[in-house]
């Protein structure tokens, strides 16, 4: 009988201890999932616009009218992602003799390189498109506010710029995903615009 008091006096404290659970650790933060579409287009060609092209059917354009009448830019849209937080904004102007091509082309380079502070590196490939108008995509890496930027233009009379914009704290990460595919909603707009003058 004694054996078993000692016996069970040496084993309580083992097992009472053995059962503990492990001290809890704190967990990395998570980030949403991103359920994306299938990409699909579909045509804006809208009446008295200087453009046409194909934009993803799960956009919605608009346009920001005080913005339009404040820069005098009636031709200048938006196109949102209200599932992904996100804008692509799209600005219009003529290459005049006031604006010509190459301080047009200045100003969107200096509006890209703005993001050099939190970017990690920006790629300025050149590029043709099937309709003969060239421009520059520009790749933004990093936490800075827009990923992607391009312009595009005939480089007589039209020049269009656009820019992808997330509604949240940049953060390259996270976003990838979205960003990754609306990059190729962006080369497909790219590729499919045509001037109408």
């Amino acid at each position: 009988m004694n054996f078993k008091r000692i016996s069970l006096a040496l084993c309580l404290p083992v097992l009472l201890t053995a059962c503990r659970p492990d001290p809890p650790v704190p967990r990395p933060k998570g980030y949403y999932r991103i359920d994306l579409p299938q990409h699909a287009y579909r045509a804006f060609d809208s009446t008295g616009f200087p453009f046409r092209f194909s934009y993803p059917v799960y956009g919605r354009i608009s346009q920001d009218v005080n913005l339009n009448k404040a820069e005098n830019a009636p031709y200048w849209l938006n196109i949102d992602f209200p599932e992904l937080n996100a804008t692509i904004y799209l600005s219009y102007k003529s290459v005049t003799a006031a604006e010509p091509l190459d301080k047009l082309v200045e100003e969107s380079y200096k509006l890209s390189h703005a993001h050099d502070i939190r970017a990690d590196y920006i790629k300025t490939p050149a590029f043709r498109t099937g309709n003969g108008l060239v421009g520059v995509f520009y790749s933004v890496g990093g936490n800075a506010a827009s990923a992607y930027q391009f312009f595009v233009t005939d480089s007589t009379r039209n020049f269009l710029r656009g820019s992808l914009y997330f509604n949240n704290t940049p953060n390259a990460d996270s976003l990838r995903p979205a960003t990754e595919f609306l990059k190729k909603d962006m080369e497909y707009l790219v590729e499919t615009i045509q001037f109408k003058q």
